[in-house]
């Protein structure tokens, strides 16, 4: 389907027939609201320069994809492929006022990354973009042509394109900085003071999840029967519930809290693997 990609076989006679079922993901899409205790993600943050809470997102759920390997899966065709690379994507806006554009930010991660090096990836692509050194390419690009023709024109082209996407056959120019041809999309509305929320997933590309974080805030909290506040941050997930069960989901959310309440964890290394024993 995807040349950075690899077809799963041997699925559960029920993996299967809920694909056959839901053979849309956008039918598919299963939602988790969960608060987060950042508390210890707080203090490291603190501690660093020029780190910030998005670098540490992006950087723990890389790593919660890394060791839960389903969260990297999408179904095309009605089969199973796995992403061979994980690639966070986010929208970024050229400049904070209303009427500036959005352009889609794509991030590879490597298996020798960690917060550091995902850092100075993030800010690189922002910054040029922001500070207009960059000239677009990819989907960037084929959005501003395609958006500017006439309905009569545009809507068989993009059927098309559909098309070619269902097929696996899109030109590599338009999966270029595609953000619905990567792992999981991600946007901080915690850095315009906005709580999370749902996003929908869609048919086109391969992205099979989607996650928001909002406002991080200060809230009291009951541990071992005593009243205490904390750093809480809600994260909205939108997730294609046929590429894993609900007990992976949970258990890969019981992870994302383990690495944010253990922050030194990101000074490693993306593919350094962590005990599940550990989380309870």
């Amino acid at each position: 389907m995807n040349k950075n990609s690899k077809r799963i076989k041997n699925l559960k006679g029920i993996e299967q027939i809920l694909i056959d079922l839901k053979p849309n993901r956008c039918d598919s899409d299963v939602y988790i609201n969960q608060k987060m205790d950042l508390t210890n993600l707080v203090k490291y943050v603190s501690d660093k320069d020029n780190i910030t809470y998005f670098d540490a997102f992006t950087t723990a759920i890389a790593k919660t994809i890394y060791n839960r390997p389903k969260l990297n899966r999408y179904i095309k065709n009605r089969h199973v492929f796995e992403h061979t690379d994980i690639v966070i994507s986010f929208v970024a806006k050229v400049s904070f006022d209303d009427k500036s554009e959005e352009l889609m930010i794509v991030i590879k991660i490597d298996d020798s990354d960690n917060i550091y090096t995902i850092s100075k990836k993030i800010k690189d692509k922002v910054g040029s973009i922001r500070n207009k050194t960059s000239v677009k390419v990819g989907a960037n690009s084929a959005i501003d042509v395609l958006g500017k023709l006439p309905n009569i024109i545009r809507v068989p082209i993009i059927g098309l394109l559909k098309w070619f996407d269902k097929k696996g056959i899109l030109p590599s120019s338009l999966v270029k900085d595609n953000l619905y041809y990567s792992s999981i999309i991600l946007s901080n509305l915690g850095s315009i003071k906005c709580g999370a929320i749902y996003h929908n997933i869609t048919d086109f590309g391969t992205c099979s999840s989607l996650a928001t974080m909002g406002e991080i805030k200060l809230e009291e909290v009951f541990i071992d029967g005593k009243k205490e506040k904390r750093n809480i941050c809600e994260f909205g997930i939108n997730l294609d519930e046929r590429i894993a069960d609900g007990y992976y989901f949970a258990k890969s959310v019981k992870l994302l809290q383990y690495i944010f309440d253990n922050p030194e964890m990101l000074n490693d290394r993306i593919d350094k693997k962590i005990n599940f024993e550990e989380i309870r």
